[in-house]
């Protein structure tokens, strides 16, 4: 009796890059579109900032925290991310202190106003895609 091997299935989504080298210099760059979709990562790490200014380590529990303990982002991947999200504007390291007896060795970012356009740009993304997946698991329609 021959072995049956359910189909494979691939799936591609075609974006933008924005890992291409050019960094600040096109118009391209300034339109949020260009950067859809963006990388889980990515979206987490902009949506732990749209809370305000946090640093490494706060990013991470508040990724964990936002995402009820399925995303832990070890520092491999958060700092790898930040240094990305940093080369395309969409974060920036923030000079402001939340107090003085803070320690100096931390790193705060903010995101930028492009990053809180794209982010925003994201989440409306994910939405529509989840109102339709929503419409299609209706009671009824399977």
């Amino acid at each position: 009796m021959p072995l049956h091997h359910a189909p494979i299935y691939r799936l591609t989504i075609y974006r933008q890059p924005i890992d291409s080298g050019v960094v600040n210099n096109s118009e391209a760059s300034t339109d949020p579109r260009s950067f859809l979709p963006l990388p889980q990562a990515q979206f987490h790490v902009l949506v732990a900032l749209t809370a305000g200014d946090r640093h490494g380590y706060a990013i991470m529990g508040a990724v964990e925290q936002s995402s009820g303990g399925v995303v832990r982002m070890g520092p491999a991947t958060l700092y790898g991310t930040l240094h990305k999200l940093v080369e395309h504007d969409l974060v920036e390291e923030s000079d402001r202190r939340p107090s003085t007896d803070d320690d100096a060795r931390r790193r705060y970012y903010r995101l930028t106003g492009l990053g809180r356009t794209v982010c925003r740009a994201e989440a409306d993304r994910l939405a529509a895609l989840v109102t339709i997946t929503r419409s299609h698991l209706k009671p009824g329609l399977a």
